[in-house]
């Protein structure tokens, strides 16, 4: 990330505001670690792998035709909605203890979210080729706008402004995503009391990663746009 330098010497005064963000984050990335390796040691009761809750979940709402699939990577779990296809890591596909299920659960929510076509979900999708563009030359603007000035400064900031709106969109997505988990595993009998509420505690750490993301682009924007009027004064 382009933490540009102000006039004169030291730090941009800016910086301050992204404070906020990076302490949320350090204790984000700590919680949602230590949640998931802690679960990841507690073997759920009914001795289900992530992949069989996937697939009961799938099953139960008339999605037979969702496919999983396991893939490499610690946590790399996901949703393909191109490919109606579930991805799950090694230790979320084989394993049996509640970050498995839980972290499987949540997958199944956003195969169901797409099933039902919830709105969220279509925008953040809608936003992907937008964003996939817009990260790649907003900081290249942003870079150009503090060297040459002219309107590069201006132009980048609105395209960043692009990836802001993704990163909050998403808050509902797995925040909607992690409560039909819940639900689902409920529902279906996969746990217990104890255990759902042992699901929620991974699933919720989890979701901090993502207010993180958003709480960061949020004050990186903030922060931009104080420096274009600070420039222009």
């Amino acid at each position: 990330m382009f933490y540009p330098y102000g006039y004169g010497y030291g730090l941009d005064p800016t910086i301050m505001i992204l404070i906020p963000a990076i302490l949320f984050t350090i204790y984000a990335q700590f919680k949602v670690s230590s949640t998931t390796s802690k679960y990841l040691r507690v073997n759920s009761s009914k001795g289900y792998t992530g992949e069989q809750v996937a697939r009961t979940i799938l099953n139960s709402n008339g999605l037979n035709n969702v496919s999983i699939e396991m893939v490499t990577g610690h946590l790399t779990d996901h949703y393909d909605p191109r490919s109606n296809t579930v991805r799950l890591s090694q230790d979320i596909y084989y394993g049996t203890s509640i970050t498995s299920i839980s972290v499987a659960a949540h997958e199944c929510g956003h195969a169901i979210q797409h099933a039902k076509g919830y709105v969220p979900l279509n925008f953040r999708s809608a936003l992907v080729p937008i964003v996939n563009f817009s990260s790649n030359i907003s900081w290249l603007l942003i870079a150009l706008g503090f060297i040459m000035r002219g309107p590069f400064l201006e132009i980048g900031i609105i395209l960043f402004a692009a990836s802001v709106l993704f990163q909050i969109v998403t808050l509902p997505v797995e925040f909607n995503a992690s409560s039909r988990a819940i639900v689902q595993l409920n529902n279906l009998g996969i746990v217990d009391k104890r255990e759902s509420n042992q699901s929620r505690k991974v699933l919720t750490a989890a979701a901090l990663t993502y207010v993180a993301a958003a709480l960061t682009s949020v004050l990186q924007l903030l922060r931009l746009l104080a420096i274009a009027n600070r420039d222009n004064d």
